[in-house]
């Protein structure tokens, strides 16, 4: 009997101190920052759609961005896109994306990710390591393009904007599960079992 009084205490204590949490006011924060400037708000807002909304001005080709690379990517990508200790290999066989339907999947960029713009959506935002920004987008752009043509998607001679990376073909574009599932004709491959589909 006691157990239970003493539970019944704990639940009453926690019920006050709960309530009064709730009626003591909300700090006030004036005087601390300032909204954000339009500038400031576009600077931030960098999404690029896989359609390519949002692309910026400018262009690159394969052999510009190979300097660009060897100057700013191979030290932890490797000389060749193979891979080195701090990062992964951006590079690999021509027909990786096969590899996909196989027990062991080489999920690569080239191999596995569907949409161009991906790449350089990545590249805009994450490289080069620890310096964030520091490409302008022409310079992300024959990057892409360097990247791309190295993994066999595009010719070495292809120049890559806003209008024409969108237009590239991934060897995997069609190998992720549509927006609706309904759109799976064959119940086996939706994952339905015993007619219940997800």
């Amino acid at each position: 009997m006691r157990f239970f009084k003493f539970i019944g205490l704990v639940a009453g204590m926690a019920l006050v101190a709960s309530s009064a949490a709730a009626q003591s006011p909300m700090p006030s924060y004036k005087g601390i920052g300032a909204p954000a400037t339009k500038q400031e708000i576009a600077a931030e807002d960098i999404s690029i759609s896989r359609e390519g909304k949002g692309l910026p001005p400018g262009s690159g080709s394969s052999k510009e961005g190979a300097e660009i690379y060897i100057a700013k990517c191979a030290v932890c990508h490797g000389p060749n896109g193979e891979g080195a200790k701090i990062g992964p290999a951006l590079v690999t066989d021509k027909n990786a994306h096969e590899s996909l339907t196989t027990m062991k999947p080489v999920r690569s960029l080239g191999a596995y990710w569907p949409y161009a713009t991906m790449v350089w959506d990545y590249i805009n935002r994450a490289m080069p390591r620890n310096q964030t920004g520091k490409l302008s987008p022409s310079e992300v752009y024959a990057v892409t393009a360097f990247i791309l043509y190295k993994n066999g998607i595009i010719q070495e001679g292809d120049v890559l904007d806003a209008k024409t990376l969108p237009k590239v073909q991934m060897p995997n574009r069609d190998g992720f599960v549509p927006a609706r599932l309904e759109d799976i004709p064959d119940e086996h491959k939706r994952g339905c079992k015993q007619g219940i589909c997800p």
